[in-house]
């Protein structure tokens, strides 16, 4: 049986396990990140991986490949993670650092670009060579594929479409330097921007935003809105318009038969159904197997696109990167 280590490294947290061919977990750990530079991190996934091998173990032998999804610009080809963002930009030979110390293929792809390949192996792409994958979560982000290639860039920043505008407005500031892109309009930062930005015009919200510690949650602005709170339903409306724009965007530019919505914001039943309201069936008439959100379990999305990175590479790159 051939099995792969797929490592899902976030913000916030860390997840191991490991996958089968068929794309089963067969077990999992997870470990504790937050924020920190590149070395640490790079400290972390070593350290939590050696401790995942010695309290965990493998089902059988030990598996054919590790993968790791992460956040930040990776160029897979060479195994090289070059940047979390603008601050953290120092590049690291991730992938030898692995081999060299666990005696493991190893191979790299960012987040959202593993969660696309995960698709294509276990996913809507057994059905599709030509889908978009969107995730709409803390961030969001999409991985396009065309073909039944993913597409990566010439700086392996493609799928960074959170900063894009959508035409909806609200004055709301990027973090890219932008003003209005889907991200912080949408995204879970999203919400927590316009709702901070937008609450002195809705004096009678009751988003309670004052004596909040972190951002907003999602879920208490969509249960608000449902019940008609003034604030949250602008909050809603916007990040709809944003999400479904984003959608007829995308599909303008590949001309996909299939879009995958994936994360948290999204997942939500009542906020599937308004984005998909606001879709022009002149725009998705091409797209023949409609707006669908994932099959794959959104907890463990990471992982197994963790686990697909190792599964697809490691037939076509050398295990020397």
């Amino acid at each position: 049986m051939h099995t792969f280590l797929g490592l899902d490294f976030g913000g916030t947290k860390l997840l191991i396990g490991e996958v089968d061919s068929e794309g089963q977990i067969l077990a999992h750990k997870r470990y504790t990140t937050g924020y920190v530079n590149q070395q640490a991190a790079v400290d972390i996934i070593k350290s939590s991986l050696g401790d995942y091998l010695r309290t965990v173990g493998t089902a059988d032998r030990m598996p054919s490949a590790v993968g790791i999804g992460m956040i930040g610009r990776v160029d897979t080809r060479s195994g090289r993670w070059l940047q979390i963002d603008l601050d953290r930009n120092r590049p690291i030979e991730l992938a030898r650092e692995i081999y060299d110390s666990f005696g493991l293929p190893c191979y790299l792809a960012n987040d959202v670009k593993s969660a696309t390949m995960a698709e294509q192996c276990w996913g809507y792409g057994r059905r599709s060579d030509n889908f978009v994958y969107i995730n709409v979560g803390t961030g969001i982000a999409a991985g396009t594929v065309v073909d039944g290639r993913l597409v990566t860039g010439s700086h392996f920043n493609a799928g960074e479409v959170g900063h894009t505008q959508v035409g909806v407005s609200t004055g709301v500031k990027c973090g890219c330097g932008r003003t209005d892109c889907v991200e912080a309009i949408a995204s879970g930062i999203g919400f927590d921007y316009c709702a901070r930005l937008l609450a002195p015009r809705y004096p009678d919200t009751r988003l309670e935003l004052d004596s909040l510690v972190g951002r907003v949650d999602v879920r208490d602005i969509y249960r608000l809105a449902r019940e008609g709170d003034s604030l949250c339903t602008v909050l809603v409306d916007n990040a709809a318009q944003g999400i479904a724009n984003l959608i007829m965007n995308m599909v303008r530019m590949s001309d996909p038969d299939t879009v995958v919505l994936g994360g948290g914001i999204v997942s939500d039943p009542w906020m599937f159904s308004k984005i998909t309201a606001l879709l022009h069936p002149g725009t998705m008439r091409f797209v023949t197997n409609g707006v669908v959100i994932t099959e794959l379990n959104p907890a463990y999305i990471g992982l197994l696109g963790a686990a697909a990175v190792a599964k697809t590479f490691n037939t076509v790159i050398p295990a020397e990167v």
